[in-house]
């Protein structure tokens, strides 16, 4: 989205028709048809010309906050990053370039979680250094075990 339109007029009711016209009721349960889609993947499915990923990101937080979800929203953008940035899954051995790779996802998990919730994000980025998944682990979802107890719900 280099030109702008995407913050033209009313973005949210934008999103949100898009969103239903694909035939889903919130923009979380049309992201979580396409758990591994990035958030770009996912804007450009919506409206390659006039939405963007960080709307539907706003869209996501917001629903999620409402249905005090939080904590799964932010193990799901995880499954993202993890996915756009890894594509072989976690690295057998994390040194040299794959430990930036990895870095990488972790921080740009880290940057796409809300304030609330960026000291568990970062402990988790920690606990992944000094204790790594299998190799090749690629979570399928916001629902994966091991997702669960790097971040487990929290939310009444």
């Amino acid at each position: 989205m280099t030109d702008g339109r995407s913050w033209e007029g009313n973005w949210v009711a934008r999103l949100y028709e898009r969103v239903r016209e694909r035939g889903y009721d919130s923009v979380t349960a049309f992201a979580d048809a396409r758990p591994t889609a990035s958030l770009v993947a996912l804007a450009e499915e919506l409206g390659s010309d006039d939405v963007a990923g960080v709307q539907v990101f706003r869209g996501l937080v917001a629903e999620a906050e409402r249905s005090k979800m939080l904590t799964r929203l932010v193990r799901g953008q995880l499954v993202r990053e993890l996915y756009a940035r890894l594509p072989n899954g976690w690295p057998p051995v994390l040194d040299g370039d794959v430990r930036m790779d990895v870095a990488r996802a972790l921080a740009a998990w880290y940057s796409f979680t809300p304030e609330t919730h960026k000291l568990r994000v970062d402990q988790a980025s920690d606990a992944l250094f000094a204790n790594p998944p299998p190799a090749g682990w690629r979570p399928l979802g916001p629902d994966d075990a091991l997702l669960r107890t790097l971040l487990p719900d929290d939310e009444a």
